[in-house]
């Protein structure tokens, strides 16, 4: 029977943590289908994550022994740990739907990673978004690099990869987070994805949930992602030299995006004139003189 490790980093999760470890406990077909090993990695909380986890028996707690500031620490402590054939690295506040390994498995025995769609619930206004991939098969198939070079070129077409949806063998358990910021998944994802062919199941099969203090909008987060995905392209510009320019004016587009949401209109403009100068970034440009409000309050900007 194969087993499936599941890679937790909690970081004063005490309002999420139990929902997140019930929905995985509560997947279809453990102990029939599959084993089942469940690993949080704690990066120091202040709150009572501890003993909340601690009320379950059957997973492994470990700690990174000191606050890391992010959460790529802990993810490869439980890389290192994890003994399953198949292994997920998903976030404390994450709940996943009772049949998510049932489905993915299958593919995992075609391919050596699994990535689906899953549901956004926006905590902030109570508002879900499925991020599903429209198709009128169950799947998607990709040939090998091809959503390495997706990744690569920080392309928003093609396969879903965002981190918690993915399964993959653990053949891949080698690839590590940088840990220099602590913060930044894209060079893993890069690196995952090459010399891989995988598939995308279409279908939702965890939630996502997001506020106002998520990560992502965090202000030293953005300036950390920003700096070392610039400086793990220039590793390869030589070789792939089209989709690292690609990458960069798409790295400056967010990153004006996010200036722009913040209302910093002098970095915003400044960042939008080093990315792709097309028809929506130059309407994003005019507005940062006025309108913005406008865009801002009927429109996604980022994230």
């Amino acid at each position: 029977m194969n087993k499936v490790s599941v890679i937790i980093t909690t970081y004063n999760s005490e309002n999420t943590i139990h929902n997140t470890l019930s929905s995985i406990l509560n997947q279809d077909g453990i102990n029939e289908k599959f084993e089942l090993e469940i690993i949080v990695i704690d990066d120091c909380s202040t709150d009572n994550t501890y003993e909340i986890v601690k009320e379950y028996d059957d997973v492994i707690f470990l700690s990174t022994g000191k606050n890391s500031g992010g959460p790529n620490k802990g993810r490869n402590i439980g890389l290192e740990t994890s003994s399953g054939d198949y292994i997920c690295i998903t976030d404390h506040d994450d709940e996943w739907h009772s049949d998510r390994i049932k489905k993915v498995l299958p593919q995992l025995i075609k391919v050596p990673i699994v990535s689906s769609g899953y549901t956004l619930f926006d905590r902030t206004d109570n508002k879900k978004i499925e991020r599903v991939k429209d198709s009128n098969e169950p799947y998607i198939y990709y040939e090998k690099d091809v959503t390495f070079i997706k990744c690569l070129s920080k392309s928003r077409k093609g396969q879903g990869v965002y981190l918690g949806s993915l399964i993959f063998r653990k053949e891949l358990a080698h690839i590590k987070f940088e840990e220099q910021y602590g913060v930044v998944d894209f060079d893993w994802l890069v690196r995952l994805f090459q010399g891989q062919d995988s598939i995308e199941i279409c279908e939702s099969l965890y939630t996502r949930l997001v506020d106002g203090g998520n990560l992502s909008l965090d202000k030293t987060y953005r300036e950390r992602d920003f700096e070392y995905s610039l400086l793990f392209l220039k590793t390869y510009e030589n070789e792939y030299p089209y989709e690292v320019r690609e990458a960069i004016q798409r790295i400056n587009g967010s990153r004006a995006r996010y200036f722009y949401l913040m209302g910093d209109m002098v970095n915003a403009r400044h960042y939008f004139r080093k990315s792709s100068m097309d028809v929506k970034t130059l309407a994003y440009l005019i507005t940062t003189f006025v309108g913005a409000s406008f865009v801002k309050k009927y429109f996604k900007v980022f994230g």
